[in-house]
């Protein structure tokens, strides 16, 4: 009865971290440029009882008895599916058209001054600073980089903007002048090695080298000739692509499973309560 209360409640701590995963995508079906996490299982390590002295039935099973530990969630992958782009017609809206590639967003480190996080997330605004120059921000006030890592700052009074082939930003003035800034962005080669910062950003993880990787192997920074690589559009925006539909049937068949081993808790716990009755 043991083997059984302790197999039904590593399952359910499993499952109860399933579940809020699932409930972290339906939370984030409206965010722009969000990509949904699929929780995948494991089983943990069973124990062979090996009885086939004594058991001659036939069977196309393999022989002997095995007793699970239960399961554990082996990964969460990020769908790098693209999203549907909506149609806003505001210039400072920009879009991905290609999966796997995001957004240079410089975001502040504490201590250590910024550090560079990545988004899909493309409603971008602009922010006055003091010396008539204006800065290109996200919603959350946090700088857009160019190709560099730099913040895009422009002279105030742009008139209006317009995205290029590869990925280039122009900004028209009254007078017919324009500046032209490669807008940086950055390719994901291991998209599921990347961590969840907060809503649609997302960071290399502090121990990529422990992990093993470099993180040249992990994103690529599109410069130079791969620029013709980037696809984006000014005057929509990529929505989350989350599906609703299959979210809400992966919780209902979460609850179930968590309601089946709580069930099993309860009926293992009933069973050493008859023992204890009899002794």
């Amino acid at each position: 009865m043991l083997r059984t209360m302790m197999t039904a409640t590593n399952t359910m701590g499993q499952l109860q971290n399933r579940l809020d995963t699932i409930s972290n995508n339906i939370a984030n079906s409206n965010t722009q440029g969000y990509k949904s996490k699929e929780a995948t299982f494991n089983e943990l390590l069973y124990q062979q009882f090996n009885n086939d002295k004594l058991d001659r039935a036939d069977r196309q099973s393999p022989v002997g008895i095995r007793y699970g530990s239960g399961a554990m969630l082996g990964q969460i992958q990020s769908n790098q599916k693209q999203g549907s782009l909506q149609t806003t017609s505001r210039d400072l809206d920009l879009a991905f058209t290609k999966p796997k590639q995001y957004f240079n967003i410089l975001m502040p480190d504490g201590e250590n001054g910024t550090k560079t996080v990545y988004t899909r997330q493309g409603d971008f605004y602009l922010s006055p600073l003091n010396n008539g120059t204006v800065m290109v921000v996200t919603a959350d006030g946090y700088p857009l980089a160019n190709e560099n890592g730099q913040a895009i700052t422009l002279p105030d009074n742009v008139k209006s903007f317009a995205i290029r082939d590869g990925g280039v930003l122009e900004a028209s003035y009254p007078n017919g002048d324009f500046i032209r800034t490669n807008v940086g962005v950055t390719e994901f080669q291991k998209p599921q090695l990347m961590e969840d910062i907060s809503g649609s950003y997302v960071g290399l993880p502090n121990n990529l080298a422990q992990l093993g990787y470099t993180q040249a192997e992990v994103v690529t920074n599109l410069q130079g000739a791969n620029r013709q690589q980037i696809g984006m559009q000014n005057g929509v925006l990529e929505m989350s692509n989350v599906n609703l539909s299959k979210e809400m049937t992966d919780l209902i068949q979460t609850q179930r499973s968590y309601q089946f081993n709580a069930r099993a808790v309860t009926l293992a716990d009933q069973m050493l309560g008859l023992i204890n009755g009899i002794r």
